[in-house]
């Protein structure tokens, strides 16, 4: 049975293996670093003893027995491309450090595996930050920074990265799938995107068995239907597409009522699924979504006005207006491959944190 026709319902588990700021900040108190990259250049040795402290408490194996007790059924984790350690090219932000990144992410992914294993969870191991940086974003690994396409190095690098993974987990049980790269954005060309997607499907195909793991790709922020006849059966086995749908980034969302969000999710999001599912001709995960409205909360480079949906309500409102939100969201993702809510925990936002979206009453007590 191949993996792409069990349902999945998960969880990223963000902020644990890559850095961002916005979801841990007491971290980067009394420091100028935006992005982990930073962060690493900053605090030099002594991030080495910081991050690992991180890594041992931020997700330990009673959240994953937690987010099983619910009923949820796969876990998406984000890595940096440093992941194994100091063979990545350099880039100028990392300054007099060459290797600027704490060792020994790859032995908490390892245990990571392990206890979904023991849990029955399934792993989507999502690259998350490629060298040079793929996006810009601060979940890129380095806040306005654009260079990922620009250099062969960064290529060669990711797709390295990619095989080693394949190879390391190609018989581990709870390996799902590799996600190639995470939200490269909208001006990295289509055409540089799709070929590094093809390679990269090869390369993990040499190790990972169609039967038994997905390779999925994110849109890169444009149209499914530009990947309309890309990496198709037979010639292609067990592809995954993966979008992520946000409405707190975009002034014509932020200014909406909580009603126009609910009918966005419920109808517009729902005919988008629809499309996807009758067209691409590959099954479809949302792997990334929150209740989040608040653009203030996440943001590190917003200018504002912070207005949003839930700003005049009371307690009581807010908490129906976030119910009717997040199931509005689940009614059309249910109508994918699978899902997966953004994050699993946060220091200090709760509609971006299942656990406090759980524990609140604003997404159900369980999901299967």
């Amino acid at each position: 049975m191949e993996t792409t026709r069990t349902k999945l319902r998960g969880v990223n588990l963000g902020s644990w293996l890559l850095l961002e700021k916005w979801m841990v900040p007491s971290l980067f108190e009394g420091l100028e670093a935006t992005d982990e990259t930073t962060w690493c250049a900053e605090l030099g040795p002594a991030a080495t003893e910081r991050l690992r402290r991180h890594w041992n408490t931020f997700v330990t194996r009673e959240d994953f027995a937690w987010i099983a007790a619910r009923g949820l059924n796969a876990v998406r984790i984000p890595i940096g491309h440093w992941i194994f350690g100091p063979d990545y090219p350099y880039h100028p932000k990392y300054g007099a450090h060459r290797h600027p990144f704490v060792t020994g992410g790859i032995e908490v992914l390892d245990r990571a595996l392990d206890w979904a294993q023991e849990f029955g969870l399934r792993v989507i191991i999502d690259l998350h930050a490629a060298p040079g940086c793929q996006n810009g974003f601060d979940n890129g690994g380095i806040k306005d920074v654009v260079e990922w396409h620009t250099k062969k190095e960064y290529l060669e690098h990711s797709l390295a990265v990619l095989e080693r993974l394949a190879e390391r987990y190609r018989a581990h049980p709870a390996l799902h799938g590799i996600e190639l790269l995470n939200e490269p954005r909208w001006d990295v060309p289509t055409d540089y995107l799709k070929s590094y997607y093809l390679e990269a499907y090869a390369r993990i195909r040499k190790h990972c068995a169609p039967e038994t793991v997905a390779v999925v790709f994110h849109d890169g922020f444009r149209s499914f239907r530009e990947y309309l006849g890309f990496m198709q059966a037979p010639a292609f086995r067990n592809v995954v597409f993966d979008y992520h749908r946000y409405q707190c980034f975009e002034r014509c969302d932020i200014d909406m009522d909580i009603h126009g969000h609910i009918r966005k999710a419920a109808v517009d999001w729902r005919e988008e699924a629809d499309a996807i599912n009758a067209e691409l001709g590959l099954p479809a995960v949302c792997g990334e979504w929150s209740l989040g409205l608040d653009l203030k909360v996440v943001s590190l480079w917003a200018e504002g006005p912070f207005n949003h949906a839930l700003e005049h309500m009371d307690d009581f409102q807010q908490d129906v207006a976030s119910r009717a939100y997040g199931d509005s969201q689940l009614m059309t993702f249910e109508r994918l491959a699978g899902w997966f809510f953004w994050s699993y925990k946060t220091e200090t936002t709760p509609a971006w944190c299942l656990r406090a979206c759980v524990e609140r009453g604003w997404l159900p007590s369980r999901f299967g």
